[in-house]
């Protein structure tokens, strides 16, 4: 006798759910209806309902980089698809499937783990897998994108599951075909591809202090630096709530660039593609005097002026007035526009 297919059971709703423990900038939001997927054959039905009843709808991860207004009308899917294994490996790569909804940090620490270094540079981004190749997430000189393999999401448009190639990912600084078209698809599974030659990556400057004196660091040394680094930088949503970096670090004409350095002699920046320069974003801010200033119930955070905090009861209109302060001072003192990184729901 044959048995029956193993179909998953439907994404469990939750009606009036409250989000303040789903978004680490502690915003008090509630959800309509939220629907917890753990299964990706799930995300058919949920839509499926959603349609008729056409509902506004949006997926959340981690909740570590948006931006929840009080209430959330119509559904929330809640990404909790987890799990990740080994399915290829030769002589030249180890190929690793991972559910959209594993948390990023730990699955960095597990590559580690495993020997499969490549990773560490992106250690304690908050987040998740999922929600990782949308926004093309990097640091200290190491982008998503270069470890890419391919991406299996759900198609809302063809109402299908759909797998996009790295070259189809359209990947590009913080960018990706996901981001250029939302609410077209669902992440729910990212496939890495680990090279297995590896050499280290400490050239930006903050990491190349950690290594003075020790130019052949090994992979978990490199994963403790950046861990090291992004905890001073950082504040622990846990303690206070934030989004990580706020904006991203504007990429201006080299022409543009030159003209700001002869005035600004201390200007930081980092090279980028031909006839670009990109500026930190949070050099720009901290020189118009926002680090450490408050405005309500939000301000900037004392140690890293391209975090926003939420120092309790803050609201998305809160944090949004005080980005729109930050942004004209910005653009008045260099003529430079700084883009909020966060989604705003």
């Amino acid at each position: 006798m044959n048995s029956a297919p193993n179909v998953p059971a439907p994404a469990k709703s939750l009606p009036n759910l409250g989000l303040k423990g789903r978004n680490t900038f502690g915003l008090d939001a509630v959800a309509d209806i939220a629907f917890e997927v753990t299964a990706p054959e799930q995300i058919a039905m949920v839509m499926k309902q959603i349609n008729e009843q056409n509902l506004p709808w949006r997926v959340l991860g981690g909740g570590s980089n948006v931006i929840l207004p009080k209430v959330l009308p119509g559904a929330t899917l809640l990404m909790n698809i987890t799990g990740q294994e080994i399915i290829a490996s030769d002589q030249n790569a180890t190929v690793i499937a991972v559910g959209g909804g594993v948390n990023w940090h730990e699955f960095v620490a597990w590559t580690l783990e495993n020997n499969l270094p490549g990773l560490e540079n992106l250690a304690l981004i908050p987040g998740t897998v999922g929600a990782a190749p949308i926004q093309n997430i990097g640091a200290y000189g190491v982008e998503l994108a270069d470890y890419i393999d391919h991406i299996e999401a759900f198609d809302i448009e063809k109402q299908a599951f759909v797998t996009l190639s790295k070259d189809a990912c359209q990947f590009s600084y913080r960018d990706s075909y996901f981001k250029q078209h939302p609410q077209r698809f669902i992440v729910t599974k990212v496939v890495f591809k680990i090279p297995k030659s590896w050499r280290a990556k400490i050239h930006y400057a903050d990491l190349a202090k950690q290594f003075e004196g020790n130019s052949n660091p090994s992979a978990e040394d490199i994963f403790l630096a950046v861990c090291k680094i992004r905890t001073h930088k950082l504040p622990d949503p846990k303690v206070i709530g934030n989004a990580g970096s706020f904006f991203h670090n504007p990429v201006i004409p080299n022409e543009q660039y030159e003209t700001l350095l002869k005035k600004y002699a201390a200007l930081v920046s980092y090279p980028d593609v031909p006839g670009k320069r990109k500026l930190a974003a949070g050099w720009l801010i901290d020189q118009c005097g926002f680090k450490g200033q408050r405005m309500g119930n939000v301000g900037v955070y004392e140690n890293q002026a391209l975090v926003l905090v939420n120092h309790g009861n803050g609201t998305a209109q809160d944090i949004l007035g005080l980005a729109k302060c930050i942004q004209d001072k910005v653009r008045k003192e260099f003529g430079v526009s700084l883009e909020i990184e966060p989604n705003i729901f």
